[in-house]
């Protein structure tokens, strides 16, 4: 009878067979959505954006946080890839590079429609998610790459961009980033320029999440609504060279405690940060993140809501409130010339090179008051 006992304990799965077992279940109908990656800037670095070649191939690309394959393991079913530029293209080709990355992203689902579908809105997200695709969403890291340009801004979201970060590690000319609360940087602007506010106000017409990472205090401060996307680079987790998925899982149970589970999602960052942490090391290993909030009793319905619900709630309000405002014009005051920076810049449109209008000279207005007086 002892053997008998002793083997019946044997067979039964342990706790975190139990919870690795639970966590597999939830996502294979609730899949990752996940807010930042990188892999576009890793096809520039590596490939300078040629995706034919045999190298590139993202079924067989193995040196990098994602693949297909990984991807798949991880039960991911929604991207937004970021289309990352340097701040050092700021006032020099950032317009341009962007532009590049954006291409590329269409062309990763272009190449690859077994596996990824470009989609631009809620929707699309959840029809990717029954095709069992990875619904491919695009993201630009910094306002810098608008070049201060609301028409820029309105391009991009032309071309699929459904989020903006307001700033990188740089101020644009309209708005302050993390560092000017650090000893680093002084504050230019406070958070946002008025123009700052024009811009935000363009993408809640446009329908444009605003991503607040890299931002200073004062500007997520001109910010409601937001939902905590946790990023895993070790510096941020722990302060140090180093971290473990528990440590992530730490955060994801203060954001909890705090703001409460409809505010926690998750933004890996994979691709981008040079160290993450231990069991987290590539994007194959969601589903042990997962695992690891569930032995904490998180419940199935606050895993659900991390994975994917929050960020179709949060996604579904910025449609909303771009119905609210359909009919409204296109905001079209462009940014003060005297504010913009960089020596190759063209001031059409602008009085001698200042202001925000095109007036007609002087001249041109007397001339032409001349010969109004004389018809009548």
């Amino acid at each position: 009878m002892r053997v008998l006992v002793l083997a019946l304990t044997l067979a039964l799965p342990s706790a975190g067979q139990q919870h690795e077992e639970e966590a597999q279940r939830i996502m294979s109908t609730t899949p990752v959505i996940d807010g930042h990656n990188d892999l576009p800037w890793q096809l520039l670095l590596r490939f300078n954006n040629q995706l034919r070649l045999p190298q590139a191939n993202l079924t067989l690309l193995n040196d990098t946080h994602t693949n297909i394959p990984k991807l798949r393991r991880g039960h991911v079913g929604g991207q937004f890839w970021s289309v990352y530029v340097p701040c050092e293209t700021q006032n020099k080709d950032a317009v341009r590079r962007t532009l590049e990355q954006i291409d590329v992203v269409h062309r990763m689902c272009e190449l690859y429609p077994e596996a990824f579908a470009c989609v631009t809105d809620s929707a699309g997200i959840r029809e990717a998610f029954q095709n069992k695709k990875v619904a491919s969403l695009i993201g630009v890291e910094g306002g810098h790459s608008i070049d201060s340009s609301l028409g820029v801004l309105r391009t991009f979201y032309r071309l699929g961009v459904r989020y903006m970060t307001l700033t990188h590690s740089c101020n644009t000319p309209w708005a302050d980033n993390w560092l000017v609360d650090t000893k680093e940087e002084v504050p230019v602007h406070h958070g946002l320029s008025p123009f700052g506010k024009t811009v935000l106000a363009e993408m809640n017409r446009l329908g444009m999440i605003v991503d607040l990472a890299h931002v200073s205090v004062e500007t997520m401060r001109a910010t409601t609504g937001s939902l905590v996307m946790v990023n895993f680079y070790n510096a941020y987790v722990t302060c140090a060279d180093t971290a473990t998925l528990s440590d992530v899982a730490d955060h994801m149970d203060h954001i909890k405690k705090v703001a409460g589970a409809q505010s926690v999602g998750f933004g890996g960052d994979y691709d981008g940060v040079s160290g993450l942490p231990t069991g987290l090391e590539d994007v194959s290993t969601y589903p042990a993140l997962v695992a690891e909030l569930l032995k904490r009793n998180w419940t199935e319905q606050d895993v659900r809501a991390a994975l994917a619900e929050n960020l179709l709630r949060v996604f579904s309000k910025v449609e909303e409130v771009k119905k609210t405002l359909q009919g409204t014009a296109a905001h079209e005051t462009p940014i003060d010339f005297k504010e913009l920076e960089g020596p190759c810049r063209t001031s059409y449109g602008y009085p001698n090179g200042t202001g925000t209008a095109r007036l007609p000279p002087a001249a041109l207005v007397l001339a032409l008051a001349l010969f109004l007086s004389l018809l009548f």
